[in-house]
């Protein structure tokens, strides 16, 4: 259960996210300055106007209108825009550090693991209505990412959409971390596959980000973009862990709750054909969405309780020596 969160530490949850915001946003552009990157503008001023105008909407109905729940709908939708807009640049960054591919590995420790994924794959082809719902499931990542803000808000979850918040912002910048260290093409690229592996279902990544991904690695491909970036990050699989992120976010909400865990089950099992990701993407995924979950409600656990502590302290100072005598 989510500690409520007081004033003063919202606004600190609140000021780390902008400030993850921020150091992200620094680190593209001096990638892009001192380096041989380019970053094409045009692609950040949908995302950059639709931020400004949320924050804008946010404090006027935060200092205005006083309406809290849709103030921190608001300011989590901008955000979560942000926040996307500057970390997908970030991913290309990443990914042209051209480390030595680990997908040999990967489909090794599958395989130690029992994992076979051409046998879901043809469970995929034997049943296409079954491979349609996974898929609608797995499109609706960005959706969710969006409308989860508004749920936890309008539902008076307010302290759980800070930790939301925060848990997407340290899970993407794990996962774009260690995929730097550990990158992959993904199964579609390394088993060679094609359409003739898949004549009943088109899965929905493919091999559709390989020419960037490759780009990227041997410098043919320089550009930095918000709107319209590919998901090169194989392992671990950011898909399966905002998954886990959706769902542990919305369990609480009632009704919702229970669709969002139903959504996202099925989102993180259409990971392994539809991401083209290796199963063990998908387990480092859900470990590292968890552990930075619960690293995230304990910090601002103890946070909340520092605080009310100093509060007390105050209150008894305060009165000790207003003792009349």
């Amino acid at each position: 259960m989510t500690q409520p969160l007081d004033s003063d530490a919202s606004k600190h949850a609140d000021r780390i996210v902008w400030i993850a915001v921020g150091g992200t946003a620094a680190v593209v552009f001096i990638a892009a300055m001192l380096g041989p990157f380019r970053i094409e503008w045009i692609s950040f001023w949908k995302p950059a106007l639709v931020a400004v105008l949320l924050m804008s909407m946010s404090w006027f109905y935060a200092t205005v209108r006083k309406d809290a729940a849709l103030a921190s709908a608001l300011i989590g939708a901008a955000q979560i825009i942000a926040f996307a807009a500057v970390a997908a640049p970030l991913s290309y960054v990443a990914a042209s550090a051209a480390f030595p591919l680990w997908d040999g590995t990967f489909a090794a420790l599958d395989r130690r693991l029992g994992f076979d994924w051409m046998s879901w794959l043809d469970a995929m082809n034997a049943v296409p209505l079954l491979h349609r719902t996974l898929a609608l499931a797995y499109a609706s990542f960005a959706v969710q990412a969006t409308a989860i803000v508004v749920v936890l808000a309008a539902a008076g979850h307010a302290p759980r959409l800070r930790v939301f918040m925060l848990s997407f912002v340290l899970t993407t910048l794990v996962t774009i971390g260690v995929s730097t260290l550990m990158p992959a093409q993904g199964v579609w690229g390394h088993l060679n596959l094609s359409s003739i592996n898949s004549p009943a279902i088109v899965p929905v990544t493919r091999d559709l980000p390989l020419p960037v991904f490759f780009g990227l690695r041997d410098g043919t491909v320089r550009q930095l973009v918000a709107e319209g970036a590919d998901g090169i990050i194989s392992f671990p699989s950011l898909h399966a862990a905002l998954g886990l992120l959706f769902l542990l976010a919305l369990w609480p909400v009632r009704y919702v709750g229970s669709i969002a865990a139903v959504l996202n089950v099925a989102m993180i099992a259409a990971t392994p054909v539809d991401g083209s990701h290796y199963f063990c993407d998908v387990i480092a995924g859900l470990a590292i969405a968890l552990l930075s979950w619960l690293a995230v409600q304990r910090a601002l656990a103890r946070l909340t309780g520092e605080r009310r502590q100093l509060a007390l302290a105050g209150e008894n100072a305060a009165a000790f020596v207003h003792v009349p005598k």
